[in-house]
């Protein structure tokens, strides 16, 4: 038994040595997320990359340069008679775009910066998210152990006062097998208990880009005053906030204008440019040196751009039925996540009601099973309740708080 006791406390401590250069509070961890997730690091490049997108929107066609000198001249027999009598076309030309098609390439370019941005912050709040939920759930699943650890310490002490009453003979061995069995049950717990920890720092260490396996720090005060507050969410309230707020909707709005810049751009493709230039001919002209304007333009018979037109115009309409679709959507996720909320906060308050006492109870329990006043049967089965009761507690509260933290993801605001 005393390597039993042993083993469980040292699973339990080996849990909190990593504490000391592992402890965080919930705004360091969001910080450590912020300056080393690798998810996020990466994603900051698709902004790089859309900002690029606009100093190539800026661009003009280069000026187009031509030149053309004599090969042959038959009359004088000469080759690249190029000087002062011979012959040389020179010819400089730019394109120059009409119609605000440059500018409506700039504006599509910037409003897609725009959409980067919104596609970095629905990671950040994605990830943030995880991030809460794992912080949460390996708090409450530490105290959870803390629990066990110490009813296990409880019930290693009766076991080892029952083994020395054994063997002088004055208790049958039986009750000695009972609180043996009593203990492996918690151990089985805490075993359980411990792989659920182990994977929940794994996630947190992936998420903050931490090497040491993170142990929360929370204050119950805060905890209290936060969560377990009496507030009563409207949704219309909600869903005015969210469309403020949420990624998700903001993207689709954005999408809708990206299209309307995408169309917008497109029918100015239809207008033809003008090429104009400058050139110079020394002898092939009309008189000798001669110098020239020139201009050109399209003629726009067959090729109006009309397919590209039609698709960014259908994209458009799409992309208003998504986003009316985006609104219903974030409206049933309120609803739904406001249910969830008030069936774990009824829950438990019904159980903390009921469990107020139990660590008067408890101690009562304990005492007079150790004077001899309850039988080991009683006893035994009364700490598997309780071990269960308190448990589902701590559970309860955990619930509570990540159904509290999906409304705010929901909302992408503090609402608890």
């Amino acid at each position: 038994m005393k390597f039993f006791h042993f083993l469980s406390v040292f699973l339990f401590h080996s849990l909190l040595l990593p504490a000391a250069v592992g402890q965080m509070t919930l705004q360091q961890s969001e910080d450590a997320f912020r300056q080393n997730n690798l998810l996020l690091l990466a994603e900051q490049y698709n902004i790089n990359v859309a900002q690029a997108g606009i100093i190539q929107a800026r661009i003009w066609e280069l000026p187009y340069v031509s030149v053309e000198l004599n090969a042959l001249n038959p009359p004088q027999q000469r080759i690249l008679d190029v000087g002062g009598k011979g012959q040389k076309q020179l010819a400089v030309q730019q394109l120059i775009y009409m119609g605000g098609k440059k500018k409506n390439e700039i504006e599509f370019a910037k409003s897609n910066v725009g959409l980067a941005e919104l596609q970095f912050e629905q990671l950040v709040r994605n990830l943030r998210f995880q991030l809460r939920q794992q912080y949460f759930s390996l708090y409450f699943d530490l105290r959870k152990i803390e629990s066990i650890t110490s009813q296990v310490a409880r019930v290693d002490t009766l076991i080892q006062a029952y083994t020395v009453q054994v063997q002088k003979g004055n208790i049958p061995l039986k009750d000695q097998v009972r609180l043996q069995s009593l203990a492996l049950s918690l151990r089985d717990d805490l075993v359980s208990l411990q792989s659920d920890v182990f994977e929940e720092q794994r996630q947190l260490s992936l998420l903050t880009g931490t090497t040491e396996p993170i142990v929360p720090v929370l204050a119950e005060r805060e905890l209290v005053e936060r969560y377990e507050k009496a507030i009563t969410p409207n949704v219309d309230e909600l869903l005015e906030l969210a469309k403020e707020s949420n990624p998700d909707y903001r993207r689709f709005l954005k999408l809708m204008e990206n299209n309307e810049l995408y169309a917008r751009w497109q029918r100015s493709l239809a207008t033809p440019d003008l090429t104009a230039g400058v050139s110079y001919d020394q002898r092939g002209g009309a008189f000798n040196n001669q110098v020239n304007l020139t201009f050109g333009l399209p003629l726009p018979l067959w090729n109006r751009n009309r397919g590209t037109i039609k698709i960014a115009e259908w994209q458009l309409n799409q992309s208003r039925l998504l986003k009316d679709f985006q609104l219903e959507d974030i409206r049933n996720q309120i609803v739904a996540s406001l249910r969830t909320w008030e069936q774990q906060s009824l829950r438990y308050r019904q159980l903390a009601t009921s469990t107020q006492n139990f660590d008067l109870v408890y101690n009562s329990i304990v005492q007079n099973f150790r004077r001899g006043n309850i039988s080991i049967l009683e006893f035994t089965d009364f700490m598997e309740s309780y071990n269960q009761s308190i448990l589902q507690m701590i559970e309860l509260r955990k619930q509570l708080i990540l159904s509290e933290e999906n409304v705010n993801q929901v909302i992408n605001a503090t609402v608890f």
